[in-house]
């Protein structure tokens, strides 16, 4: 399935990660790996749910002080194709329930890279609006903060 960009409702961020796709797969799909990255820090990230299969379950909860965790992603994932792309949208649930406030769709690609891996996030939004928002919110920091996080954590040597 090929996703053509809309500037009016899409924003993306990729990276060349110098490390082997299995790599950057499994920090994707491991609960301990990815609770490492998925927050920028010194926020913490706690994965609630991650069934990694379409229709399943994909929770995470972060705590910003060390404190108790408050709510941050309640997702479903749409498509897992292994070591190539996960798709996962707010505007689900797990289960295929709907969500109340469904905001954004991610696509997020994993191709063979000379140098490692070459990992693209493609987010979709309902409206103009809720891309603007996304945008003013920092999405280019924080998306590209914990794809950094993501990046130091499998290329430094195992």
């Amino acid at each position: 399935m090929t996703q053509n960009f809309n500037a009016d409702l899409d924003l993306t961020i990729s990276r060349i990660i110098r490390a082997p796709r299995a790599s950057v797969w499994h920090a994707w799909t491991d609960k301990a790996a990815f609770e490492q990255w998925w927050i920028p820090t010194p926020a913490l990230c706690r994965v609630v749910a991650m069934d990694i299969r379409p229709g399943g379950a994909f929770k995470t909860r972060m705590s910003e002080d060390g404190g108790d965790f408050g709510p941050h992603l309640n997702a479903c994932f749409l498509a897992v194709e292994g070591q190539e792309r996960i798709v996962f949208t707010n505007a689900l649930t797990g289960g295929w329930r709907p969500a109340e406030q469904p905001f954004m769709t991610a696509i997020i690609t994993f191709k063979d890279h000379p140098e490692g891996t070459d990992y693209f996030a493609h987010v979709m939004h309902k409206s103009p609006d809720d891309r603007k928002m996304h945008d003013e919110m920092g999405f280019f920091d924080g998306w590209g903060t914990v794809i950094e996080q993501l990046a130091k954590l499998v290329e430094r040597p195992q």
